[in-house]
């Protein structure tokens, strides 16, 4: 059980979690800034010096926008995307601060910068996570006739760009291991970008659960990658329930009521979410072997979202309309994949903070606090420091 300065702790971080505005004022201030609110029970949480971060657009802060004309030229690169707490377009795809942000702020870190912003601060960590982005190189999909954007950048990048990062901020191994030592690391989310181009593609179920040991394989290298270099603390976030999204509700909409779940979500797409998480745990579960002395933590993003989905209206959230997108227009999840948000016309809904979804396809500033809310109550006590 959790001690009682740690869950004094955890409360703490939750009444910061709730102001978005004060999470942007600190990003501008140093990190070890005397006016922080945080108590001294929150400091002791392990004193992380730097947070570094890959994925998708789960926890893209920028890269995308930055990697060439078809990155600046997406929907993230425009409003309404950053609207409600930037008040402009920061590569993020949501209508304002993502779950990574959350957490930095929750360990006393400014906000992670983009890999791709060679001008900007980095001794707090840095963000290589990219939209779109895959677990798996470009060259397994096009050898199963998959179409995947130029604009992909997989895993494996993002590996060579941390130790392009780690090549310019240490003058040799050991002292990498020591600032990787005081670091907290997320490997992910990654993945859900490999099942989403065979599922909206015409691939069977049967197909892409055969990518699963494959994704899952790549994830867990990146894993002894960074511990290589010297991470010792690592989370590794898990899928998402991607039956409850509104681009998957609409796309495989049918009218046989046994194909939703108690959520009102696509069953068997929820199904293959779990199987990959299960298969996730399982290898995570060898690599603590493999590594007695690192921390491996397991992700848990598909209980943190159903929890809000149980809990919607409690956390001030319009039930009513909990599957629909609020950026969006059209069908019964208020979303077209032929106009997406960002396009000419497409409307905003009055209040974000009202929705869990944003685009269809990413969560509202407010979901991926509660989200974050739920993974710090779950992940802090167990951060041996």
């Amino acid at each position: 059980m959790a001690s009682s300065s740690t869950m004094l702790s955890v409360f703490v971080l939750f009444v910061i979690l709730l102001n978005p505005s004060f999470i942007v004022s600190k990003a501008e201030e140093s990190s070890n800034s005397s006016s922080t609110v945080f108590t001294a029970q929150a400091r002791n949480i392990c004193p992380f010096q730097s947070l570094y971060n890959f994925g998708d657009s789960i926890s893209d802060v920028g890269n995308l926008i930055r990697e060439g004309p078809a990155g600046a030229r997406s929907y993230a690169a425009r409003l309404p995307y950053g609207e409600t707490t930037f008040r402009r377009p920061t590569g993020r795809c949501s209508n304002g601060l993502l779950m990574i942000d959350y957490i930095a702020t929750a360990l006393r870190l400014p906000l992670l910068n983009p890999y791709l912003n060679p001008s900007a601060a980095v001794d707090h960590g840095v963000n290589f996570a990219v939209a779109g982005s895959t677990a798996l190189d470009s060259s397994f999909f096009r050898e199963r006739n998959l179409h995947v954007p130029s604009s992909n950048s997989p895993l494996s990048t993002q590996l060579n760009w941390f130790s392009n990062h780690l090549s310019r901020v240490c003058h040799n191994p050991i002292e990498c291991a020591n600032r990787l030592e005081r670091a907290l690391v997320f490997v992910g989310e990654i993945g859900g970008n490999d099942y989403n181009y065979g599922f909206f593609q015409g691939k069977s179920m049967g197909e892409i659960r055969t990518y699963v040991p494959q994704v899952v394989q790549a994830i867990t290298n990146a894993v002894r990658e960074v511990i290589h270099a010297g991470a010792v603390r690592i989370v590794v976030p898990g899928n998402f329930p991607i039956g409850c999204i509104p681009i998957y509700l609409t796309a495989f909409q049918t009218s046989d009521p046994r194909a939703y779940d108690d959520m009102r979500c696509l069953a068997g797409l929820n199904e293959f979410a779990r199987y990959h998480n299960d298969y996730l745990q399982s290898a995570l579960a060898e690599l603590r072997i493999e590594f007695p002395n690192a921390v491996i933590l397991y992700g848990d993003y598909y209980r943190a979202f159903e929890s809000i989905i149980h809990r919607a209206s409690s956390l001030g959230f319009d039930a009513a309309n909990a599957a629909k997108a609020c950026c969006g227009v059209g069908g019964a999840y208020n979303f077209d994949s032929n106009r997406m948000c960002g396009s000419p016309g497409v409307p905003v809904c009055p209040n974000p903070a009202r929705r869990i979804h944003w685009d269809g396809v990413h969560l509202t500033q407010a979901a991926y606090m509660h989200m974050a809310q739920w993974l710090l109550a779950d992940l802090l006590p167990k951060v041996q420091c």
